[in-house]
């Protein structure tokens, strides 16, 4: 199984992503929030999750721009009459931190409101999942004090939240504000929103 490409983005279409790894291209199926944040790093070298589905008449590459997404759509999975191609729509209808809080409030309104879900699948996957999700905010309370100053000033610099959350991410937990603004700068030029 492949877990994650490292390579340049080609060229990103209405569904999916080209990435070159060392002269190979791989066509990565992707959310459409994955898709944006990929288009702003066109041409530059990044790491994309990866999910390998393999059919008996095709083997599909799902691609995630990070963790909690790869995760999210793992989960989805789960729950009885979601395929990949549904779980990947529902992730388009939203960042995975809003996807989460509906199902954990039960939220089946709000689920149904996304792509290609109706009100049964939205019950099904409330059902299967609630209480059994990693908890995304569990992961934010847990960034250091300097992280979250990181953060703080790299989105007032003007780059788009989701690159510089997913930077930070990055990041070892003992990295000094000057250090993470700095390497911040030079990993996020051109992802200015």
């Amino acid at each position: 199984m492949i877990g994650y490409l490292r390579g340049k983005i080609i060229e990103v279409t209405g569904d999916a992503a080209l990435i070159d790894v060392q002269g190979v291209g791989y066509e990565i199926l992707a959310s459409s929030n994955t898709l944006i944040d990929l288009q702003a790093l066109l041409g530059k070298e990044i790491i994309v999750w990866i999910h390998t589905h393999v059919r008996e008449d095709a083997l599909q590459l799902f691609g995630f721009h990070s963790k909690d997404e790869k995760n999210l759509f793992l989960s989805l999975l789960k729950v009885n009459g979601v395929g990949p191609k549904m779980a990947l729509s529902i992730l388009s209808g939203g960042r995975p931190a809003q996807i989460q809080e509906m199902i954990e409030s039960g939220n089946a309104k709000g689920l149904s409101s996304l792509p290609k879900v109706g009100k049964k699948t939205a019950e099904q996957i409330i059902l299967t999942l609630k209480g059994k999700l990693v908890s995304i905010d569990e992961a934010v309370k847990a960034k250091s004090e300097a992280h979250t100053q990181i953060t703080s000033a790299l989105l007032n610099l003007g780059y788009k939240a989701q690159l510089v959350d997913q930077f930070v991410a990055t990041l070892p937990k003992d990295m000094s504000l000057e250090e993470g603004v700095r390497k911040g700068l030079q990993a996020l030029s051109g992802g200015l929103s």
